[in-house]
């Protein structure tokens, strides 16, 4: 046989494309090309398989070889390709038998001495094979990279074989042929851990009501929060915690989130159902936030998928950067095109930033003096343009404590009861509606929230007072309808819509 058939995957932003890598042995000068887009990376593929299959004594042929990976438009990226190469390779000179080959996809980076190293994107890979059967048939087995089983497994419904090394491949393949004195590679069960994920408390946060209640109504309706304090006085430490009065994630959020963090190699069991918090320092770049590069990968918005987005120093990040953030924020997705091609990642975050008050810190404070003019405070606070603002659902101020304060306060309420409140409250939303508030539609929110009577009145008023536009209207509707579904209430009243109100003051009036 001069021809072989080897199925793999390879990625397109979060698709995993099925690939398939054909290789043809013909007469002539001895020769090793490979075709289909392939990058650099995978043109070295042909020194590294080369050399694996002769340190694990096979016999390299010593002729005109062809490897295409089809479909041709689709680049090709990284070493996950070794294996499948390798493998069409034996099949195809007949040291393998290739009749069993089409029971399996294969994915792998080849060492030097055939042993098999981990690749990225593996959750992406398996997850794609589980959907690729449908209802009709079951999907194909996947082997891959031992390092990178437990984390295939994750995905329920597809076999998973996970290999040490290249001999351990064919082995398994002989086996499947019938030769009874092969070993078979055994399946890989997922081996995630049933104890919850575990997050700082908020029982170490002293005072700030504000800003914890005001924190507790975007957990339970998934809105954004700006805060703006001095420094010191714990925004950072009220953004670390609340991942911990999330709700805890579904099977299928989990997948998703997983498979992002797969795609840039950050993804461990250890993780699982784990709620991200990203922090990027306020030097990152635009390509660092939303994503990007040559091969298009997901960036810090999409890393933090069903998770928090936490941008500390908010001023300080560069303006440009922060404009990049305005359609993910309404859409929950991110789309990266390039000349040759275009890729979609999710990112379905909640956004929670901080800012001081003004370059000094102390605009405001108590017991500081602020060494800011009028027109220095309003130039930092202006680095922040409006459009961005406007899509910031919230706005609190956290106050500065006396030492005396901190001393004689009590210890914060524990993020337990904070999280039960949140998670009834977010129970309630899916009840009615199916989907958190900080989702609904413009027409939903009119349906839904039905501001009537004196709620319409003090809506109207306000927005006329603060020149709202229609975005920061509909933005306020939707908090006002969280702050009911925290006190158990089905209609909208006065004091929820007023609380409501108070998070669009400007950051002038914070």
């Amino acid at each position: 046989m001069t021809l072989a058939v080897v199925r793999s995957r390879g990625l397109s932003g979060m698709f995993a494309p099925e690939v398939t890598v054909e290789v043809h042995l013909a007469n002539g000068l001895p020769s090793f090309t490979l075709v289909g887009l392939p990058d650099t990376e995978v043109k070295e593929s042909r020194e590294r398989v080369r050399a694996a299959l002769q340190n694990s004594k096979f016999e390299f042929p010593m002729r005109r070889i062809t490897v295409n990976l089809a479909p041709a438009e689709l680049p090709k990226e990284s070493g996950r390709f070794d294996l499948p190469i390798a493998l069409g390779i034996l099949a195809a000179s007949g040291q393998i038998p290739a009749r069993t080959l089409d029971k399996y996809e294969f994915a792998g980076e080849l060492s030097l001495s055939g042993e098999l190293r981990p690749i990225r994107g593996t959750l992406a890979m398996t997850f794609a094979v589980s959907k690729s059967a449908g209802d009709k048939s079951p999907p194909r087995g996947f082997v891959l990279p031992a390092e990178n089983g437990d984390e295939a497994a994750l995905v329920a419904g597809i076999s998973i074989y996970p290999a040490r090394s290249l001999l351990q491949v064919v082995e398994h393949l002989a086996h499947d042929a019938g030769d009874p004195q092969a070993r078979r590679i055994g399946f890989q069960h997922a081996t995630v851990r049933l104890t919850a994920p575990t997050y700082p408390d908020y029982f170490d946060v002293k005072g700030q009501r504000a800003a914890r209640r005001a924190l507790e109504i975007a957990a339970a309706g998934g809105h954004s929060v700006l805060m703006v304090g001095p420094p010191g006085t714990g925004k950072t430490m009220l953004a670390q915690r609340f991942p911990g009065i999330l709700p805890p994630m579904t099977t299928d959020e989990a997948l998703e989130s997983a498979a992002v963090l797969s795609l840039v190699g950050q993804f461990a069991p250890q993780r699982w159902a784990t709620r991200m918090f990203r922090a990027p320092h306020h030097t990152a770049s635009a390509v660092a936030l939303v994503g990007g590069g040559s091969n298009p990968m997901p960036g810090e918005i999409s890393l933090a998928h069903q998770g928090v987005l936490f941008l500390d120093e908010l001023p300080e990040f560069d303006r440009r950067v922060l404009e990049v953030m305005r359609e993910p924020l309404e859409s929950g997705r991110i789309t990266v095109s390039r000349a040759a091609r275009q890729v979609e990642f999710p990112a379905s975050f909640q956004l929670i930033a901080a800012m001081n008050p003004c370059p000094c810190g102390y605009f405001g404070h108590r017991t500081i003096a602020c060494r800011c003019t009028p027109d220095i405070v309003s130039r930092y606070q202006d680095r922040i343009s409006g459009p961005l603002l406007d899509r910031i659902d919230m706005r609190v101020e956290v106050g500065s404590l006396t030492e005396d304060e901190l001393l004689e306060m009590p210890d914060g309420e524990p993020s337990h009861p904070m999280a039960a409140r949140v998670a009834a409250a977010r129970e309630r939303a899916m009840a009615r509606q199916g989907k958190c508030n900080d989702e609904l539609q413009p027409g939903e929110v009119e349906r839904i929230c039905r501001p009537d009577g004196p709620v319409k009145q003090l809506l109207h008023a306000a927005s006329v007072r603060l020149r709202w536009s229609a975005r920061a209207y509909h933005r306020v509707l939707k908090v006002s309808r969280t702050v009911a579904d925290l006190a158990g209430e089905d209609e909208l009243q006065t004091q929820h819509v007023a609380e409501a109100i108070q998070y669009r003051r400007s950051l002038r009036e914070t």
